[in-house]
């Protein structure tokens, strides 16, 4: 993203009145961010559901305010990504309400497949600690990224069993990266960015307000595949959270505790309600994701890749027939972004060399 490009999407980020939803239909009915600040405010406001905000765009304000932030970001070695780059994270491309533009630091590498959000509350009990000890502790053979908001709590003690299981974790603030709320988690925060780093979507000079916390928590569901929640009160951020994680057609995971504890009380309701399955182990989390099952997909290639030799297109294909089973010759083709008569030569040489079989209507699995 170039210096123009950056300095509107910030400007557009902080325009009164438009969220992310309205931003983003902004810039595909303009074309580009550039677009929107120069379109005529009589064109905008035909625009379906903005009317009432587009007159805020005119703010000259909101471009100088960018350049001071783009200073601010340029000189603390801050990485923003738009919704529309390939480096935005993939998961959150599938929230209608992800942010336009992202804000990270550290090292951050969210290509693995393996994601998931642990939140709860922030008294957390001893039956909370000795829960997240043993199961971060045999989350470690996945090598996940794990997902926290940096909290009291739940939060806090995710990161460091993250950090001490050497496990990349991330913290989503809920403010800007010009500052460590609360306080006293600085050296977390230290240790969290030698093998992970804080992501937020506010701006620098940004306070921690309350609702801040509400709203950062749609990044922390919608990085992730799962959300679980550890220990929760009747009312809590977490089971925001939770609902926001379901919401997206993510998993949701709860932790059971005695009908008597009181935070165990919002985990039991969320079980009972159907809205989360229950973990007890890290067992029911491999079952419901069928991680399991892919550890042994990822085996089973890798034994091919011992005992037959294929070229990287090849691969590539047999990859795509390994994890998402019967595939259609047009599909795999649109995939891997071949011709169709290539692709047919592939899949011709992948099976003689027997690691494919070819089945009725031009279909094509993995041996």
């Amino acid at each position: 993203m170039d210096h123009e490009q950056l300095k509107y999407y910030l400007a557009l980020q902080k325009a009164e009145g438009i969220g992310d939803i309205t931003a983003k239909k902004l810039i595909s009915v303009c074309g580009s961010i550039e677009a929107v600040f120069k379109e005529k405010t009589a064109v905008l406001k035909k625009i379906s559901g903005v009317k009432s905000a587009v007159k805020n765009l005119g703010d000259k304000k909101l471009l100088t305010d960018a350049e001071k932030e783009i200073e601010f970001i340029e000189k603390n070695g801050i990485i923003a990504t738009n919704f529309q780059e390939k480096t935005y994270p993939e998961r959150l491309k599938h929230c209608i309400d992800g942010p336009i533009l992202l804000f990270q630091k550290g090292n951050i590498n969210l290509n693995k497949k393996r994601i998931i959000s642990i939140v709860g509350t922030r008294n957390i009990t001893n039956y909370g600690k000795s829960f997240l000890e043993e199961f971060v502790s045999d989350l470690k053979r996945y090598n996940p990224v794990i997902i926290s908001g940096l909290a009291y709590g739940v939060d806090i003690f995710t990161h460091r069993m993250a950090v001490k299981n050497q496990l990349q974790n991330i913290a989503v603030l809920a403010h800007g990266l010009d500052m460590v709320y609360p306080r006293v988690h600085q050296r977390d925060v230290e240790k969290i960015m030698e093998n992970g780093g804080l992501m937020t979507d506010f701006q620098s000079d940004t306070n921690p307000d309350r609702e801040n916390f509400v709203k950062r928590n749609r990044i922390v569901a919608g990085l992730s595949e799962a959300t679980i929640v550890i220990e929760s009160a009747e009312k809590g951020g977490s089971l925001i959270t939770a609902d926001i994680a379901q919401s997206y057609n993510r998993d949701v995971f709860a932790v059971p505790g005695r009908s008597s504890d009181p935070f165990s009380i919002g985990c039991n309701r969320l079980i009972k309600s159907q809205k989360a399955s229950l973990l007890t182990s890290v067992k029911d989390l491999e079952y419901i994701l069928n991680w399991d099952l892919d550890e042994k997909k990822e085996q089973k290639s890798i034994q091919k890749q011992l005992f037959v030799e294929l070229k990287e297109d090849e691969q590539n294909i047999y990859d795509y027939l390994l994890k998402e089973g019967k595939q259609s010759l047009d599909l795999i083709a649109l995939y891997c972004n071949f011709p169709i008569q290539r692709t047919a030569t592939l899949l011709f040489n992948l099976e003689m060399k027997g690691v494919i079989k070819p089945l009725p209507g031009k279909i094509y699995e993995a041996v």
